[in-house]
């Protein structure tokens, strides 16, 4: 490891710095500037294309090219040459306007026009349409991560849609499920709440100082500056916003995170049943070779990936809250709250990649252990207390609940005691017959079915 990882700070940085590899162009300073660069760049072009401002004609396709290239060619060099122009101005969008004007300098044909760079724009314009596109690359990262993660987990639910397993609910004994339905059940959540995240389209405005475009409508006030900031949000795959203040006010953001909150979730209430099906002997990890479990016990396998994925969930989360609650506050028509808090995106995102990465790795390890589900099940027929009182309903025996309840409640029951019950009580011989075949493995309903049932969704 490098020195410079061993002296992060965040252990996105350090310890887990090749997980976030993906999104580190998108979601750091550098990524952040890139973004800037780009809108500037794009709105310097459509005001040159679709305008019709004598002072700005329309661009050569080689000064089209060389403005391209000055955004696909940006370089870790250049942002450091940005960031050295901030030293100077003390302001981080500035000096993306100063660079680019450094940039023009050196094409007769650009230069003069360079004072249309950043033209009627307040810094939120730039900011609110950065930020957007970087959430959007930052959410196709993990929205392949989360569809590897579904991938998986649905093999595991037809893989073990005919095996029987205890339900516990209440942490107790409970009626009888099979391992791929409860897997198939947290593969159900997890695409619902991906299908809210793809779904989530964010907004965006170039609308000037405070929302009303001042500027725009006292330069060229014949230009209808509505339409020319509708195509180029929606140029950028973005929806537009047409009442804001300086701000925009990031609801649609404040509503995606909220959905990343919900998908988390669901992935820490996955990790916390997986290490407990582990804790109980229902699943086996692989062994690697080299690999140590606790440093005074030898025998330990822990759980974790699992763990590991809780925990860093729980930060993402924390993170997603605090950003959902603090970008669409500001106060009258603009305050810098929102500034320092958005530059922690990446760890939201990072902490949620470092989870499904950890959860994808813990899947992976998992062999069911079939005979500790056996013996859990055999050690359970209790839990066929309700298949009978329902058979006693049926046939309208009396108190048929209350009998089972005074049988069971409590008590460990045998194969027998239930046996001896049935003999007992009057329904039909075909009834009495199939209650005496029932087991508690063979007592999981349609389980099997539906664990199946997502094969081809």
């Amino acid at each position: 490891m490098k020195i410079d990882s061993l002296l992060s700070i965040s252990p996105l940085d350090g310890r887990y710095n090749a997980v976030n590899s993906e999104l580190r162009h998108i979601t750091s300073e550098y990524g952040l500037i890139k973004y800037r660069l780009f809108i500037e760049v794009e709105w310097f072009k459509h005001l040159a294309e679709t305008t019709k401002i004598k002072e700005l004609p329309k661009l050569s396709i080689r000064n089209i090219r060389y403005l391209d290239d000055l955004v696909n060619n940006f370089s870790l060099n250049d942002a450091k040459r940005v960031k050295s122009i901030e030293k100077r101005t003390n302001h981080d969008v500035k000096a993306v306007e100063y660079y680019l004007k450094e940039k023009f300098s050196k094409v007769k044909t650009l230069d003069k026009y360079s004072e249309f760079i950043h033209f009627a724009c307040t810094s939120e314009d730039i900011n609110n349409l950065s930020y957007s596109l970087m959430i959007k690359d930052a959410s196709k990262v993990i929205s392949l991560n989360i569809e590897n993660l579904i991938k998986v987990l649905k093999k595991k639910a037809v893989q073990y849609s005919n095996t029987p397993m205890l339900s516990r609910t209440h942490g107790q004994t409970a009626s009888p499920t099979t391992m791929g339905k409860e897997f198939a059940n947290f593969v159900h959540r997890i695409n619902s709440i991906n299908k809210s995240i793809k779904g989530t389209s964010l907004k965006g405005k170039i609308n000037g100082a405070v929302g009303n475009f001042n500027a725009h409508a006292i330069a060229y006030p014949d230009v209808n500056w509505e339409i020319v900031s509708r195509k180029f949000i929606k140029g950028l795959g973005l929806e537009v916003n047409t009442h804001t203040t300086q701000v925009e006010p990031k609801d649609s953001m404040a509503e995606l995170f909220f959905n990343y909150v919900r998908l988390n979730n669901v992935l820490i209430d996955f990790s916390r049943d997986i290490w407990g099906y582990i804790s109980l002997g229902y699943f086996k990890q692989k062994l690697k070779k080299g690999e140590i479990g606790s440093s005074t016990m030898p025998h330990k396998v822990n759980p974790i990936d699992f763990e590991n994925a809780e925990g860093n969930l729980g930060l993402a989360n924390s993170n997603f809250q605090h950003l959902s609650n603090a970008v669409v506050i500001s106060r009258w028509q603009r305050d810098l709250t929102d500034s320092t808090v958005m530059r922690n995106i990446g760890l939201c995102y990072g902490h949620t990649n470092l989870a499904l990465f950890s959860l994808l790795k813990g899947v992976y390890k998992l062999e069911i252990n079939k005979d500790q589900l056996k013996h859990d099940l055999d050690s359970s027929w209790e839990v066929l207390t309700e298949a009978m009182q329902t058979i006693f309903r049926k046939h309208l025996i009396k108190d048929g609940y209350e009998l089972m309840k005074e049988l069971s409640r409590g008590k460990k029951i045998s194969k027998e005691d239930l046996h001896n019950l049935i003999n007992k009580i009057d329904i039909p011989s075909e009834e009495k017959n199939a209650l005496k075949n029932l087991t508690p493995s063979s007592y999981t309903g349609i389980a099997n079915r539906l664990a199946k049932q997502l094969k081809d969704s």
